[in-house]
């Protein structure tokens, strides 16, 4: 367990079991130094307490890189409750996890991960003030994508050299709460769209309200077009897929899209420029991380339009440095995490 620490940098690790409600949590707080831990709370069924360990410290770690490159004052943390098999009280659950957010004394904020929903926030709220994405505080889903949607532009103008998205082809892959904004944002600016989704009922949505061609889950990656953007599970470029990639860049909405580093060098050996992950979809963090602090929309708002200029830069310096932008953003937030 140390070992999975010393090799993430992560400041502690904290676990708690409540027999009582069946809970069984983990919170892993990877970097402190820009402000307070904040990253969703992951309920999910592990096939044992290591794999559910090393998602968190993973997922941590994530977190502290999205703050910092987002420039806001919070450090990166994760939580991970293992699903039981039985629940009697879901509420009591989550009300057992806020108490122990509570007892960290404000390090670490907690919101909405998979498996979790505005209604286990607000169960975590009547133990603590540490939480955010509760029913009042509103869905984060529309600002990831407005973040996505404006990287993507930033993306295309490096790569392409306009940002005028009318008449490419961007494939997305995964049509949930980000990925069906981001295909609306898209259609209305008149791009071609390619989508698919394991959901056939929200592929034919697609079809009939924006126009979008299907594309089979198996042929996603292999489909020619302008922009990739994975906007479903993480993992989905890796060395068995890097080499069937036929697109000009990667731009997309999904967590830990690389299955390593090394594969970003891949595509950039190949020309092919990728959108580091925790960069193009900080919008949903930006939205959080701000509401939780009080701030209105226009803020939030103004907060958003930096990730383009942040690309922009990571862009720059990768074409400068002849290096894949993933290296270079990862050197960017390493620097304001740890001098």
């Amino acid at each position: 367990m140390f070992a999975m620490m010393e090799t993430a940098r992560l400041e502690a690790l904290h676990l708690a079991n409540d027999p009582a409600t069946g809970l069984k949590a983990i919170i892993a707080i990877h970097n402190t130094r820009l402000g307070p831990a904040l990253g969703g709370c992951r309920y999910l069924a592990y096939p044992d307490d290591e794999s559910a360990i090393r998602d968190a410290i993973r997922l941590a770690q994530g977190m502290s890189y999205k703050a910092a490159l987002a420039g806001l004052d919070q450090g990166g943390g994760k939580a991970v409750i293992i699903r039981p098999a039985h629940v009697d009280n879901r509420a009591a659950l989550f009300e057992a996890f806020g108490r122990m957010i509570e007892s960290l004394g404000g390090r670490y904020i907690t919101a909405v991960d998979s498996g979790t929903s505005s209604a286990d926030m607000d169960c975590i709220a009547q133990q603590t003030r540490h939480v955010t994405s509760t029913t009042a505080a509103g869905d984060p889903s529309p600002h990831t994508a407005l973040g996505v949607f404006a990287g993507i532009r930033a993306t295309a103008h490096a790569r392409l050299g306009s940002d005028d998205l009318e008449g490419l082809r961007v494939a997305v892959q995964g049509l949930g709460h980000v990925g069906y904004a981001l295909a609306e944002q898209l259609h209305a600016v008149g791009a071609e769209l390619l989508v698919s989704d394991l959901d056939a009922g929200r592929v034919q949505l697609a079809i009939e309200q924006l126009g979008a061609q299907p594309v089979a889950a198996a042929a996603f990656l292999t489909t020619p077009c302008d922009i990739l953007a994975p906007c479903g599970l993480g993992g989905v470029l890796n060395a068995q897929t890097v080499g069937q990639l036929r697109c000009a860049a990667v731009a997309g909405a999904a967590n830990n899209q690389l299955a390593s580093t090394d594969i970003a060098d891949e595509m950039e050996a190949r020309g092919i420029l990728y959108a580091p992950d925790y960069v193009i979809n900080s919008g949903g963090l930006i939205y959080v991380a701000l509401k939780h602090k009080g701030e209105g929309l226009p803020a939030i708002t103004a907060h958003l339009s930096r990730i383009s200029q942040r690309l922009t830069e990571i862009y720059a310096h990768a074409q400068a440095d002849k290096r894949s932008p993933a290296r270079v953003a990862d050197a960017l937030a390493e620097r304001l995490l740890f001098g």
